[in-house]
């Protein structure tokens, strides 16, 4: 499975919205050259070693990927990337701080003259377009800010407390926006022929995903309260203890399901006509009343005889796992949905990307040691040995 074979992507990437980005494009057979800067490298590579050395971000976010170290401020570095880029790149994906790839003559507006076909997908935290700057542009982006400043951290959290995702959440956003944007270039390439800019903004991505609460908050209303883990505005939905020490989620979405949890779960069939939680809204404005009840309920239970009441009553539920429980999810076993690649550390295990083809995996080729690939992608320039020689005795390369 990998349609993307032959078409070439050129990234001057760090952290995690474009290395995300462009691991998708790699797991679907497109050459990814990695830009990375001689001797360090991509600065998550150092973020901890948790898999066996290596960064647990990195390792995740880079497989498939050909890692070439170019120092880009070197003038015959520069030149080189130029070169690549012109001579071998379907499409360049940067996430270096705004105007960087201008100052460095790999803009889309620099190359188009040379390579009208080029796609140019430009990540950034607040948007990148000369036109419209606007002014936040310059403004340092990390994953916790653009939470911050996209309302998302507002609405998680406790009501004493908000809270971030645990989860790098605006840089996924950011990553998967910008690889479905140049999926969809691709495709109209093949149309007209044409290359395009794509301006990907961390905030503007984290802003379609915060759809919801803003339109709840629409007109002035109040927003979607901090809940914790449960759900703002449906109860009940969420986390509740059980008498032996665990927690059960559970979710009910409609009446029907309401009564069925108050006959088969609770016990107490009379409780579905009871009119403090007579419909979700009354019950999200008595929670802490039908929470005690719950509770108390649950108390004489362990968390295996709540599920079972709750699968007999066809109420949604789940486990509160924590990483070793997903690592050993019994249904991800079932699936078949692990796999094994490669690392600088030795084979790792590794999750399957969402999504089965009935033609095979994803490509799966291993996470790049820093500069393993510079050598062989120089010499398919034309680079000649004693050049290559002559280039990292400048830490050019």
């Amino acid at each position: 499975m990998q349609p993307l074979k032959g078409v070439t992507v050129v990234t001057l990437e760090h952290a995690i919205a474009a290395p995300f980005c462009t691991r998708q494009l790699a797991d679907l057979g497109a050459r990814v050259i990695k830009i990375e800067r001689p001797g360090v490298g991509d600065f998550a590579r150092g973020y901890d070693q948790r898999v066996r050395g290596l960064a647990s971000h990195f390792v995740w976010t880079n497989r498939s990927k050909e890692s070439l170290t170019l120092d880009v401020k070197h003038p015959r570095a520069a030149a080189l990337l130029t070169q690549l880029i012109v001579d071998k790149a379907d499409v360049v994906v940067q996430n270096l701080a705004p105007g960087a790839a201008a100052r460095l003559g790999v803009s889309f507006e620099a190359l188009k003259g040379r390579r009208p076909d080029l796609i140019v997908c430009d990540i950034s935290g607040y948007g990148d377009d000369p036109a419209a700057p606007g002014p936040y542009r310059d403004k340092k982006a990390y994953d916790l800010l653009i939470q911050s400043e996209s309302g998302f951290v507002s609405i998680t959290g406790t009501p004493d407390e908000p809270s971030k995702a645990g989860n790098s959440i605006a840089d996924i956003a950011a990553g998967m926006y910008a690889y479905s944007n140049i999926l969809a270039a691709v495709l109209q390439r093949r149309i007209d022929g044409q290359g395009r800019r794509i301006d990907l903004s961390m905030l503007e991505a984290m802003g379609e995903w915060m759809g919801y609460p803003l339109y709840y908050a629409f007109e002035g209303a109040a927003p979607p309260p901090r809940a914790g883990a449960a759900h703002a505005t449906i109860y009940p939905y969420g986390p509740f203890p059980t008498g032996d020490g665990k927690t059960v989620m559970l979710g009910l979405q409609n009446e029907r399901e309401w009564a069925q949890f108050c006959d088969k779960v609770l016990l107490q069939p009379a409780l579905a006509t009871d009119p403090r939680f007579a419909g979700n809204a009354k019950r999200v404005a008595a929670r802490e009343a039908l929470r005690s009840i719950i509770v108390d309920a649950f108390a004489a239970l362990t968390a295996e005889q709540v599920t079972q009441r709750l699968e007999a009553a066809q109420i949604a539920n789940a486990e509160l796992r924590d990483m070793a429980g997903l690592w050993q999810h019994e249904q991800l076993k079932a699936r078949g949905r692990w796999r094994t690649v490669g690392t600088p550390a030795g084979p790792v295990p590794t999750l399957l990307p969402p999504g089965s083809w009935d033609d095979g995996d994803p490509r799966l080729d291993p996470v790049p040691a820093l500069g393993a690939h510079t050598d062989a992608i120089l010499a398919e320039l034309g680079v000649a040995a004693d050049e290559i020689t002559s280039l990292r005795a400048e830490q050019a390369i």
